[in-house]
Formats: C-alpha cells, structure tokens, sequence
C-alpha cells in the first residue's frame, strides 16, 4: 500500500475501535498529541498494509541503518517526496505502526523537552 495522506487517514479509520466492538479488543495508544482508541484485531488485519506504508519512510527511521529520526522528518518519503502536510496524519501513522508493533518512541516522553524542538525521535524496527 502507497504512503499517501488517504491510505493513511482511511487505515486509520478501518483500525479504529468502534462503540459496538467489545471492549476487551480495545487499545488506547498515546502518539505525539494524539490518543488513539485501536482495534486489536483490525491492527492484526492490516499488518502487511501498514508495514507496507512504513516502508516508504526515509531509511534514517529504521533502527538497523540510521537508528531514527525527528517525528518532523515523517511527513517525507524514501524518495524524498512529501506525502502528508499535517502532523495529526503522520501521528495517525505512528499510532498504526506502533499498534502492530514496528513504531516506537526513542526516548520517554518525560525527556522530549530536552530533545530539538521538544519533538521525539522515532524509530522503526
């Protein structure tokens, strides 16, 4: 799957926990300023699509080659390209990316106010 503003915004739409769904299969996940309320088992179902999106992020974000980077950097691609132009959506991806386990803040978030910006790195795994 493309990394695009759409798939994003609509993956996060299809992973979010609805009123009907059993409580039990609901998972709150605090991104940089958004807390996302996850379906278990819809993050279990697009696994490959979000890890497909990941994938197009810049190789600076994986741990296995540059280690991480600026949750500012999120918004281009491995080809340098500009994929989204607000925070709230590359928040949205890291909500996803961490709810299936391959997104993960560097440091706590008690530590961001001593990182440039007070924003955190993130990295893929």
């Amino acid at each position: 799957m493309k990394l695009t503003t759409q798939n994003v915004r609509e993956m996060f739409e299809d992973c979010s926990f609805k009123e009907h769904n059993n409580p039990e299969l609901l998972w709150t996940i605090e991104g940089v300023k958004l807390k996302a309320n996850l379906h278990i088992n819809m993050l279990s179902l697009k696994r490959s699509e979000i890890e497909s999106m990941l994938s197009e992020l810049p190789d600076s974000f994986k741990s296995s080659i540059g280690g991480g980077w600026s949750f500012l950097n999120m918004c281009i691609t491995n080809n340098e390209e500009q994929w989204c132009d607000l925070h709230e959506t590359m928040d949205q991806l890291f909500c996803l990316g961490y709810g299936i386990g391959k997104l993960r803040f560097l440091v706590p978030r008690e530590m961001w106010d001593v990182l440039p910006g007070g924003v955190p790195y993130i990295v893929i795994d």
